[in-house]
């Protein structure tokens, strides 16, 4: 039976499914009834799950996150829909297609990957090209490049969001740069590259898309940070020289291209490349979400529900 996407379920339907399921909790209602809520997703998106008169048996044989069969029904509580489950019993992670959960990006990432390095090849400047070599001969970060998501949630959330993020963003650059002789292009460009590699490490995507332990306590803008240090500390263990401005103006790029302090970066824009960076990552950020969340919306209505992220509802009709 073809698998009932979480985007495609109405209210008042009979489920009887496999889902992924993230962060169960064991709860108690007034009465002292233990009942278990929880997140039942796929790549389409996720809706709460509950399950009523649960036991501690139930809870503990619910894997964390993992796959479980559910069977159930779908209901508005709130004006909001919910699967209310029966019967819910853990699948192992070989028995399911693993692409109706994780989505993926629709774009070749060989080919996507194979054009940020030829980008990056055109850094002029001897040891900033010396930074991005040491990262593109990293092959295992280079993997984890290729297939993170982008985000958890906002945006490019999806394998290989990362990459196709980074590559959208340097393609803007190199159209842009040349109208800004001034700005200094290899820093724009090495800092579009290394601006969130620490989200090969924040995030988790083996099962579910998951921030890490480390994810958590640093983030990935320090992580980044790090990530790039690490690499200069072993180019100048090997002889290479790096330049202390070099060091200061990559870092400050990555440490300021959320642009507000509202939005976590530890340093506001502060260099003419630094805004070059911000502004281009903010635009891609911001389209994808536009993006996705028209096409994730079905129906003829010329208008989206409201958008937190973007603060708007958007329009979705397009021009004959």
């Amino acid at each position: 039976m073809a698998h009932k996407f979480i985007n495609k379920v109405e209210p008042g339907e009979t489920i009887d499914d496999i889902y992924m399921v993230k962060d169960p909790i064991l709860r108690s209602t007034t009465r002292g009834d233990l009942y278990i809520a929880m997140f039942l997703c796929d790549r389409s998106g996720q809706l709460n799950g509950r399950m009523w008169q649960a036991t501690e048996t139930v809870y503990k044989s619910i894997p964390k996150p993992g796959f479980v069969h559910i069977q159930g029904r779908s209901e508005l509580y709130q004006n909001n829909l919910q699967i209310i489950i029966n019967s819910i019993s853990a699948i192992a992670p070989e028995k399911v297609n693993i692409d109706d959960f994780l989505a993926r990006t629709k774009k070749n990432i060989s080919q996507m990957f194979d054009e940020v390095t030829q980008i990056v090849s055109k850094i002029q400047n001897p040891q900033i090209k010396a930074i991005i070599n040491s990262f593109l001969a990293d092959k295992e970060r280079m993997e984890k490049f290729r297939n993170a998501p982008g985000g958890m949630k906002l945006h490019h959330s999806y394998i290989g969001g990362l990459l196709e993020h980074v590559h959208n963003m340097l393609r803007v650059a190199s159209a842009v740069l040349p109208m800004y002789p001034n700005v200094q292009a290899d820093l724009v460009l090495a800092g579009i590259f290394l601006h969130d590699i620490g989200k090969t490490e924040e995030l988790s995507y083996d099962l579910a898309f998951a921030y890490t332990n480390q994810g958590q306590l640093l983030g990935h803008i320090v992580q980044s940070i790090l990530m790039v240090n690490q690499k200069i500390d072993q180019l100048k263990a090997d002889g290479t020289k790096i330049d202390q401005e070099i060091i200061d103006s990559l870092g400050h790029i990555i440490v300021s291209h959320h642009g507000e302090y509202e939005f976590g970066s530890p340093k506001l824009p502060a260099m003419p490349e630094a805004f070059m960076v911000y502004f281009i990552d903010d635009l891609d950020a911001k389209i994808n979400m536009a993006e996705s969340a028209i096409e994730e919306e079905d129906g003829d209505e010329n208008w989206t529900a409201w958008k937190n992220a973007l603060q708007t509802r958007l329009y979705r009709k397009r021009l004959e």
